[in-house]
């Protein structure tokens, strides 16, 4: 079993096997909203973390999140292609 932590404890979510793939039941208080159907995952030392994939950016965009003024500082610019065709 996967354990889960919580804010007063561990919980626990059963790990399991369907066809080649492997499966984690996720405990009803911890389950994605319905209708969700991909999620990200990335590992984050020994933990493997899933967050929601947006649908789209509109949350993210609205947010204002901008770079930094010297994001592209350094990086210079490619050669045009010729293409031949």
């Amino acid at each position: 079993m996967a354990n889960v932590r919580t804010g007063s404890g561990l919980r626990t979510a059963r790990v399991g096997k369907n066809n080649r793939a492997q499966v984690v039941t996720i405990p009803l208080e911890f389950r994605f909203p319905e209708g969700v159907k991909e999620v990200y995952i990335r590992r984050e030392g020994n933990e493997i973390v899933l967050s929601q994939r947006p649908r789209d950016w509109s949350a993210f965009l609205h947010a204002g999140v901008r770079s930094s003024p010297d994001f592209m500082s350094g990086v210079d610019d490619l050669p045009v292609q010729v293409r031949s065709g």
